[in-house]
């Protein structure tokens, strides 16, 4: 995704700081890390009250397989479900999640 269009997505939530980071981009809000975007996927930054309504519309929490322990990792990261990206409301519910998800992780 280009800048504009992660702050259209993003906008109900207030303005983003968009950050290169991993070879992706980090997406803030008020100075927390809500998001990453990593090789075209938009995830959202979850915990285990997010995580549980991620997981209920259907996304699956983003894990990598370490290579040195070759075991899997799971990250606080979940994609965006993708009516987000059609319906400006479903947008700003999902964003908020992921900023009290962030919130708490402080």
């Amino acid at each position: 995704m280009d800048h504009d269009a992660i702050q259209d997505l993003f906008q109900s939530v207030g303005p983003v700081t968009i950050k290169r980071m991993f070879g992706g981009k980090g997406i803030y809000v008020d100075g927390m890390i809500i998001a990453v975007e990593l090789r075209g996927e938009l995830m959202l930054k979850g915990d285990k009250e997010a995580g549980a309504l991620y997981e209920a519309a259907g996304s699956k929490q983003w894990t990598y397989v370490h290579r040195k322990t070759n075991s899997p990792v799971s990250m606080p990261y979940w994609p965006i479900p993708s009516e987000a990206f059609d319906d400006p409301d479903e947008a700003e519910k999902w964003a908020r999640i992921a900023v009290g998800a962030a919130a708490r992780s402080k």
